[in-house]
C-alpha cells in the first residue's frame, strides 16, 4: 500500500547553480549529494520535513535521448513546467524576503479561495506556487481570478 510521496524532481540545466538556488535562496538543506557512476545524485528538502525530498535532475543525458533532452531543456527554460507548491505560513513576508534575495516572481501575493499565493521562478525557469492556505480550507467567498 502506498503511504506517502517521498521524492519529486526538479529539472535543472545546471545542478550546481540549482543547488545553490535551493539552499541559499529558498533555505532548503542538502539531503544527498553523491556520484553514481557518471551521474550526480543530488536531493534537497525543507528543514524539518524529512519525508519528502526533491531530486535536482539534469535535463541533459542520464537516460534521456538527445531529442528528449533538447525538448525538456526548452520546456524548462521557457517556463512551461510547474515544479510544485511550497507551503508557507506567511506568503507576503516570504515574498518580500525572497524578492530581496533576488528570487524572480511571476505573480505577487494574491488572495485565492484556498489562501494567499505568489508564483516564483527558479534559476532554470521552473515555477513554484508559494502558498499560505486558509485555516479550515477553501473560502468560497473569495473570488478566483
Amino acid at each position: 500500500m502506498i503511504k506517502a510521496m517521498a521524492l519529486t524532481t526538479i529539472w535543472s540545466t545546471d545542478q550546481e547553480r540549482t543547488l545553490a538556488f535551493c539552499t541559499e535562496k529558498l533555505g532548503m538543506e542538502i539531503r544527498t549529494d553523491v556520484a553514481m557512476g557518471d551521474m550526480r545524485w543530488v536531493t534537497v528538502g525543507v528543514p524539518g520535513q524529512n519525508d519528502l525530498e526533491m531530486a535536482i535532475m539534469p535535463t541533459d543525458g542520464h537516460g534521456l535521448d538527445p531529442e528528449a533532452s533538447k525538448a525538456l531543456t526548452e520546456l524548462v527554460t521557457k517556463g512551461s513546467i510547474g515544479a510544485g507548491a511550497l507551503r508557507t505560513d506567511d506568503c507576503r513576508g516570504d515574498y518580500a524576503r525572497l524578492k530581496e534575495k533576488g528570487v524572480e516572481f511571476l505573480q505577487e501575493p494574491q488572495e485565492r479561495p484556498y489562501g494567499i499565493e505568489a508564483i516564483l521562478r527558479d534559476d532554470n525557469g521552473n515555477w513554484f506556487s508559494l502558498t499560505q492556505t486558509y485555516e479550515g480550507g477553501l473560502d468560497m467567498s473569495k473570488p478566483f481570478a
